[in-house]
């Protein structure tokens, strides 16, 4: 409980009159947190604070690397620009060690600031200082913590990007010929069968700062795993055990990481390439609840995971599971590492449905793609793209690269958009100028070389074939689940989708003497959710919700079997 002598510690308060003294110490609430707790995270409500005792780190994510800004000792407040300047905390406050924190709530704040008119002349004071200083960090050129060298059409170099963009690792990628590689790349110059070549920056444990270029690791055409080591990402587990494991990183595994951790679960993830499946391909998610201006789908994977990351999950990348054994729910991962785990969550999501065309397979990766990210817009500036698909994904994608490409064409099988994608992105679609719609229309084949040059449309109505260049060419045409690795006992549709809850039932392959959890699949203890499990309903947000659900059915079944 806070005393008037402890509210005299804090500088700000400590010439207040006795009234206002005992209102504060009434108010506000008195934080004991432990080292590695925060009092308040990046992005949290307004609120002003106090240090008591101990010592509170100013931390920030910058280009996916957690930098320091800043330290606050006793005596000292943060929170006052939050509160001048109207906005959400721009950097989280954490204790370095056991730490005692007051916070002032926002009402009691101005109640305070009315009645002594120096608090809030101190605070705005602060408040202009501290953001001439942030307005310098933001106005600083980020150093690149991955500079790569590689061409355009190499596969290899383009897999690559992408897993650092997915993984938000900032980084600078040259092609052997450019004009300025002497001048940004240490050392002699890769030569082309070399490529692609990366060079890894170190960073200073102290302050998170990415260091030179020239002092870095050099990666020849690495394997994703060996750039995620290089990276500090976590690609092994800690313990052998786990309340849970979740097999698949996209929303309805982060969401059920988050929510697990969070309850104290030992929780670890699974991740074959990068946190954020399908999802985190999408360019703008227009319909997710609370982003009115909507979001993109690497955003809110990369928000997921940073609060799963803080709330004490295990997150592994760049490894896939072999095999799981139903009985003892032992996961085996791809190099032979085996993980006991009391409960399992299948989170794999989809992956996108392939088309036998001719060139494609020829040109996957020189220009033909499958899904799509926001980083791939960069790389349409001033092409004539295409896209294949009707769905929500194709649509997102159409009216991001809108803004980069010079002409955008949806190649459509279907009379309408209507069918398969929502209404708001059609309305949006129709107003560009530089968009169009083929309907009735298919890619019967994709020519070029070293990389797509032009592909052959042909017109359903009338049976024409008419060819296009394309600089571009990106796939929606919907996903299948890839579950054939699961064993036997786990029920799945003739499509490969997860059978859960009542569907068990229905399908004679429940022999337990309780009825199976709603996200229960056929085997006691192994839970479905997201896109991985059979239903009508394909939605980012109705991923998020199965995946904390997913937790609730996961402590009902760890209660039941103690």
């Amino acid at each position: 409980m806070l005393t008037i002598e402890d509210i005299r510690k804090i500088q700000l308060f400590a010439e207040l009159a006795a009234p206002e003294l005992e209102r504060l110490a009434k108010a506000s609430a008195d934080l004991h947190l432990a080292a590695g707790e925060f009092a308040v995270p990046e992005g949290g409500d307004r609120a002003l604070y106090g240090v008591i005792s101990g010592k509170i780190q100013v931390v920030k994510m910058i280009d996916g690397i957690e930098k320091t800004l800043g330290w606050r000792n006793p005596g000292q407040i943060f929170g006052e620009v939050p509160i001048t300047f109207g906005m959400a905390f721009v950097g989280g406050y954490r204790a370095s060690e056991p730490s005692r924190v007051l916070r002032v709530e926002l009402k009691d704040y101005y109640a305070v600031a009315s009645a002594s008119p120096s608090v809030a002349q101190e605070v705005g004071k602060l408040a202009r200082e501290r953001i001439g200083g942030l307005q310098g960090i933001a106005a600083e050129r980020p150093k690149p913590r991955v500079s790569i060298v590689g061409t355009r059409w190499d596969s290899a170099c383009a897999e690559l990007r992408k897993f650092l963009t997915r993984n938000q690792i900032s980084f600078e990628w040259m092609t052997p010929d450019a004009p300025d590689l002497g001048s940004k790349w240490p050392g002699p110059a890769p030569s082309d069968d070399q490529c692609p070549v990366l060079r890894v920056a170190p960073i200073n444990p102290g302050s998170g700062e990415v260091q030179s270029l020239a002092d870095g690791a050099l990666l020849a055409r690495p394997a994703a795993r060996d750039l995620a080591r290089a990276l500090g990402l976590q690609t092994s587990p800690g313990p052998t055990e786990y309340d849970t494991v979740i097999i698949g990183g996209g929303p309805a595994g982060l969401a059920a990481a988050v929510y697990g951790a969070s309850e104290g679960l030992h929780t670890l993830v699974v991740e074959r390439e990068a946190p954020g499946g399908q999802a985190g391909t999408s360019s703008r998610i227009e319909n997710y609840l609370g982003f009115p201006n909507g979001v993109s789908g690497d955003e809110l994977a990369h928000r997921a995971l940073q609060q799963a990351k803080r709330l004490g999950a295990e997150i592994l990348v760049t490894r896939s599971v072999a095999r799981m054994d139903p009985s003892s729910r032992q996961v085996h991962l791809d190099d032979g590492d085996v993980i006991r785990a009391r409960t399992i969550i299948l989170a794999t999501g989809v992956s996108w449905r392939r088309l036998a065309v001719d060139g494609f397979e020829k040109l996957a990766g020189k220009g033909v793609q499958y899904g799509a990210s926001r980083s791939d817009a960069s790389g349409t500036h001033g092409l004539d793209v295409h896209l294949i698909g009707a769905g929500n994904s194709a649509g997102q994608a159409a009216l991001h690269f809108a803004n980069h490409a010079r002409s955008v064409t949806l190649v459509v099988r279907g009379d309408s958009l209507d069918k398969s994608m929502s209404r708001y992105l059609i309305e949006q679609i129709a107003k560009q100028d530089n968009v169009k719609v083929l309907l009735q229309s298919e890619v019967v084949a994709a020519h070029g070389e070293a990389g797509l040059a032009a592909i052959d449309i042909r017109d359903n109505r009338g049976a024409t074939v008419s060819r296009h260049d394309c600089g571009s060419l990106f796939v929606f045409i919907g996903a299948d689940a890839e579950t054939d690795w699961l064993p036997a006992e786990v029920a799945r549709d003739d499509r490969g989708y997860v059978l859960t809850g009542d569907d068990v039932v229905k399908a004679g392959r429940w022999a337990g003497r309780r009825d199976p959890y709603l996200l229960e699949s056929s085997v006691p203890g192994v839970f479905a959710c997201g896109d991985v499990r059979l239903s009508p309903v394909k939605r980012v947000a109705s991923a998020v919700g199965e995946g904390s659900m997913a937790i609730a059915f996961v402590h009902k079944y760890l209660q039941e079997t103690r």
